[in-house]
């Protein structure tokens, strides 16, 4: 890259969360800067080496979701490269490029229980015996924020069924929370209730991280 190019790198010591292999695991962050990041990936029992590391992004494009508390960053990033420090089971580092990442200007990440990761995808929902088209506009393993065409008349903590493929999610949601869009449509945030299976694949809570 052309010295013109390249971008001011920050070094500092942070901690956060990547999600791998379906666990969040622990990361150091060594520098930093508007394009990304390089982060080292702490002792765990999942990825050892580069080749975990690449077998467990296969089938994901390279995307992985990261979780920054003291940034106030979360989001997506791409692992651009990865090395290892030493030969064998030592430290790895992985330089990471921001994709999808929102800054949390207004600390609502820790107000949150649980990280909310944005997906747009299309599922179903029956309401006032009614089956309703909705895309999805968050996704957490608790629950799921909701954009329906049209207003919709419906009490809010009332339960209903769903279905959304693209998780493979089938159950019953309790309507938290109603709210109108800019584009005539209706907001809903909804809680899972009941579903057919225990688990969410692919979607991290980022709930906790070690001080």
């Amino acid at each position: 890259m052309p010295e013109h190019q390249r971008y001011y790198r920050k070094a500092l010591t942070t901690k956060g969360l990547i999600y791998l292999a379906g666990a969040e695991l622990e990361i150091a962050v060594k520098n930093f800067s508007v394009t990304g990041l390089l982060a080292e990936l702490l002792s765990n029992s999942v990825i050892h080496n580069v080749t975990d590391l690449f077998k467990a992004i296969e089938n994901s494009s390279s995307l992985v979701d990261i979780y920054l508390p003291d940034m106030r960053l979360a989001g997506e990033v791409r692992i651009a490269r990865a090395d290892m420090l030493d030969e064998g089971e030592g430290s790895l580092l992985m330089a990471l490029e921001f994709i999808h990442i929102a800054y949390d200007i207004d600390a609502v990440f820790y107000k949150r229980k649980v990280y909310r990761k944005n997906i747009e995808a299309t599922g179903s929902i029956f309401l006032n015996g009614r089956k309703h088209s909705f895309k999805t506009i968050n996704v957490s393993v608790e629950g799921l924020m909701i954009s329906l065409p049209g207003k919709i008349d419906f009490i809010a903590g009332l339960v209903a069924a769903f279905e959304f493929e693209y998780l493979g999610l089938l159950g019953e949601v309790e309507v938290m929370w109603i709210d109108d869009d800019a584009n005539d449509g209706t907001l809903m945030g909804l809680r899972y209730v009941r579903m057919e299976k225990e688990s969410i694949k692919g979607i991290p809570s980022f709930s906790k991280i070690a001080a």
